[in-house]
Order: C-alpha cells, then structure tokens, then sequence
C-alpha cells in the first residue's frame, strides 16, 4: 500500500510515524512535510490546500490512499476532489468538515442527534455578544465561529476580554458562538469513522494553555498524555454511545457521511459528559502521544474506513505503556513566532530510550559553507514523545529528552499530566 499523507505539522509527523510501522504499507509520501518528515520519507513541496495540486500529486504517485492532516485542505474540498478522482481519502468532505468549519454547524448537528453540550448562542452583533454573556455569566466562553487553528477560544473572568475577543471575530468578518462555561476535567477522544460505522482511539488529554498551571492565552497545545488512570472505566463506551455514532448517523441520514476522525474534545462536568467541541482531523498534540501506543496497524485501519469497509466491533491493540508528549514552542508563540533558529540536540534526544521527537514547525536550511541544520519555522516547533511504564516514568523521559534540545527562546510547560502523576484530577460528581 502507497500512502500519501497532506499536511506539515506533528500530527502529520506521528500519523506517518504509525504509518511506517505497518506491515501493509510499503511506501509512505508526505506534502509538504517538515524537516522531521524528510528524514524518514519523501516530502513534496506542493499547496496541500489546493484540491487541484493534491489531486495531480496522488495521481503522479498513484498513491492507494490519501490521509488528510488538517482541517483547513479538509474544509477547502481537498478530500472531495480526491474522492472525485478516484482515491480512497481519509478525512471528511467539505460539507461534512463543517463540524470543525462552524461551531453554530456544530451545533445544530448536536441538537438533532440528541448530543449533551453546552448551552450556546450564535451573535452576530456586540448587542447580542452582551446579552449572551450577561445571561450566561461568568467564566465567560467565546469562540469564532470559524476556523482559528485551536487558538480561536478565548475562556475568561474579564467581560471587556471577551467582548474585545468577540470584535476582532466580527472585524475578521466572522461570527462567535457563545457559551456557558463547562466545570470538569477535559478529555479528547478520537473516533475513527468510515461513513456509518465508529471505532475509538485511546482517551487522551492535552494542555491548551502555553504556560505552567494552565496560565496564559490558548495556543494549539502545549502537550498530552494518554491513557487517563482517572477516568470512569465505561468512558468510552458512553461517549460512542451518546456522543459519536449519533453525530455520525445524523450526518449520514443528511446525505453527508462523515468519514475520518471525529474529535471529540469532552468535558466531565456534574451533570456527566458535555461537548466542547467537534474537529474533523486528529488533534495536534494528542495524536503524537495516542498513535505511539498504537499496536493495531495504522494504514490498515484508515484505508477500512476510507473505503467504508470498518469494523464497528473490532478492537484495537494497544501498547500497554504510557506515553506523554511535551511540545517546544518557538519565542513569542503564540503572539508572533521568532522563527529560523538553529535547533541543536535532536539527535541526542532521539538517541533515548523510549523518545521519539516529532517535528510541527521546522525546516532544513544549507548555510553558504554547504552544511545544513534544522531551524524553527513555526509556532510549535517539537514535540518529544515519550512511553514509560506509568505517567511517572513516561514524564521523566520526555523531559530528559526535551533538556537535550534547544535553541533561542525555545519555551515549553514543565506541568504536562503532573497533576494526572500525582493522582489531582477529580471527575465532579452530583
């Protein structure tokens, strides 16, 4: 199987990372990949976001199955065109990846598949944003409606914070989707989809925050860990259950199958499991830390669900280790990111046992003499992977491989799943 994977960041890093595991695969392609990618397999410098240069790439590789990255070539018809060409594609069409595309989409979908969400209103408008908040109340929840990269959520005690973020949504010619706050710890759960029938990845939770205790704006994530020891035994199960499969029968009975990953970012409130968010692709950084348990071949899976032909009963191998993940973020991210530094001591990191680094924004650059290095190009930078026996053990190796790297202003939390280690994380219960 020729697979070629769209996209240039870690998730797309870690995806063909599982891909190269597989034993069905023999050939893996990347566009436009990373430095990271390019070390492992080949990398074509084309605009993944243009269904017309995707498409003419699979068909120069004659590429058996095409595995979308992220969300923006998804919503941007990528995968139809694909699809119309002939190619089995993982990853939605674009009427379908509107439930990442727009949350008021979103929202209307859980509302019709008797989804447990937040209560939220759609505004157009400062009047309706100020109403919304006063009848909702404190912490206040604001999101753009549209695509925003993960960081387009602005969750805050400050009304003037949430009203200036709900201007700068309407000046970029959006709209917001207010909400209430949802108290609990938050889960993300990837379920793979192949139009009808639904199988869940391993629980995982990230850190959005960009500093320690969950301070700081939102960035894409700053690091995840997988499994979650605190988590209701039937968690999965209930979230298939109440949450996936109805979302994906719903699409399915509008004529838009979903097929792909189905993200769903969850949280664990008093009155049970609540809807943040649907994403229409692996989540950034979740993926790296739940595809490096994966035992279950990766191409094999995806190509089943591209081609409508998944198991809903099988049930996936995992390694029974514990990986966690720590992202290194360029200077300045998530404001604007200093990048072109010269990053120093992946090898070294790499040479530990149990890491792996996955690359998000890095490139290769030839200096004049004729050598080259990897330099930053982008607001996450790495992001180093760990497997260890528990949360204790995977922690102390990710961050002995995240001391062998550096570069100018490379910043990262020192708190990913510290608390989940130290048995803090309670589920709020009535």
């Amino acid at each position: 199987m020729k697979v070629l994977v769209l996209g240039p960041g870690g998730r797309e890093h870690a995806i063909i990372a599982a891909l190269l595991r597989d034993p069905a695969v023999t050939e893996v392609h990347s566009a436009p990949g990373n430095a990271g990618i390019a070390a492992v397999v080949p990398t074509h410098a084309i605009d993944a976001n243009s269904p017309e240069e995707a498409t003419a790439l699979a068909e120069r590789l004659d590429a058996d199955l095409i595995v979308v990255g992220p969300e923006a070539p998804l919503v941007a018809g990528v995968a139809d065109a694909l699809r119309e060409a002939g190619f089995p594609v993982f990853g939605p069409n674009a009427d379908a990846a509107q439930l990442e595309g727009s949350k008021a989409f979103a929202k209307e979908i859980m509302a019709e598949a008797n989804v447990p969400t937040a209560m939220a209103r759609v505004a157009h408008d400062a009047a309706t944003v100020r109403d919304c908040l006063d009848a909702f109340g404190a912490p206040y929840v604001v999101k753009d409606d549209g695509l925003a990269a993960g960081k387009g959520v602005v969750v805050t005690q400050d009304r003037d914070e949430a009203l200036a973020h709900a201007q700068s949504c309407f000046d970029a010619g959006s709209s917001v989707v207010i909400e209430e706050f949802l108290d609990g710890p938050e889960v993300s759960l990837f379920v793979i989809c192949d139009g009808q029938r639904t199988v869940p990845l391993s629980p995982a939770q990230d850190f959005k925050r960009i500093h320690d205790d969950d301070e700081g704006p939102n960035t894409g994530g700053m690091g995840a860990y997988t499994p979650l020891p605190w988590l209701p035994e039937d968690f999965t199960e209930e979230v298939v259950r109440r949450v996936a499969q109805p979302t994906v029968d719903v699409m399915a009975d509008r004529g838009t199958p979903f097929v792909g990953v189905l993200y769903c970012g969850l949280a664990l409130t008093r009155r049970g499991i609540r809807v943040i968010e649907f994403n229409a692709r692996f989540g950034d950084p979740e993926t790296q830390a739940v595809l490096a348990r994966l035992k279950t071949p990766l191409g094999q899976l995806l190509l089943a669900a591209a081609q409508g032909e998944l198991d809903g009963r099988e049930s996936l191998r995992w390694d029974l280790r514990t990986a966690v993940d720590v992202v290194m973020a360029a200077e300045n991210y998530p404001g604007t990111p200093r990048k072109g530094d010269e990053i120093s001591g992946l090898e070294e990191a790499e040479a530990l046992e149990g890491v792996s680094v996955m690359h998000a924004g890095t490139r290769r650059e030839r200096s004049l003499s004729g050598t080259t290095s990897v330099v930053t190009s982008g607001g996450r930078v790495l992001a180093v992977v760990a497997l260890g026996e528990d949360l204790d053990d995977a922690r102390s190796r990710a961050y002995k491989g995240v001391e062998k790297i550096d570069w100018k202003g490379a910043q990262y939390r020192r708190d990913i799943a510290q608390k989940a280690a130290a048995g803090q994380i309670q589920v709020p219960t009535l």
